[in-house]
């Protein structure tokens, strides 16, 4: 499926699916971002690079206009770390599982799953079908951005606090300890 040319910065893995062409047996997506996409993945997360990006999805209808999208992105990232401040490349393997609805559907079923909200099993809100438009790149970005750890670290890396020896006059019962060696400074004399 082609995919149209969109601004890097706006929308930087864009892969538009028309909902009407998804077949009632279902579809199979599967795209990797090209050397540009990565570019602007990475500079939208703040990452130093992106090595790899991936995503495989199946759309199915579930009626009344709804698709249900399951799948996994994954990806190979470049981070520095936490501790050194040297690279580290972090792989991200996250799944997905959203359920799209017509966008004007989409505050009666919200409302609807703020009914349930007493179950355990609380569904979320379904996504919205944006002119007829499931864009499977915006759904892999946000999954890729959130699989990114925020806090990267190198498998050996550890954090040592450095300790500076306290200076044995300086506590909270310094003045306490003058006061009973009978050190009062001279102006708080009475």
């Amino acid at each position: 499926m082609a995919h149209p040319t969109r601004s890097p910065e706006s929308d930087p893995w864009p892969w538009p699916v028309n909902v009407d062409q998804i077949p009632e047996t279902g579809l199979q997506v599967v795209f990797e971002a090209t050397e540009t996409q990565q570019a602007a993945l990475a500079a939208v997360a703040g990452l130093r690079n992106v090595a790899r990006a991936a995503a495989a999805f199946e759309l199915s209808h579930t009626g009344g206009g709804k698709v249900h999208v399951t799948g996994r992105v994954t990806a190979r990232v470049g981070q520095t770390c936490v501790v050194t401040l040297d690279p580290v490349e972090n792989d991200i393997d996250e799944p997905v599982d959203l359920m799209f609805a017509p966008e004007a559907d989409i505050p009666r079923l919200s409302s609807t799953v703020d009914d349930e909200a007493e179950s355990e099993d609380i569904p979320d809100s379904p996504e919205p079908i944006v002119n007829g438009v499931i864009d499977l790149g915006r759904v892999a970005t946000d999954v890729l951005f959130l699989g990114i750890d925020p806090y990267p670290r190198k498998p050996d890396a550890v954090f040592e606090q450095q300790t500076v020896a306290a200076d044995p006059e300086d506590h909270p019962f310094a003045a306490l300890k003058a006061l009973k060696k009978g050190k009062m400074p001279p102006d708080s004399v009475d």
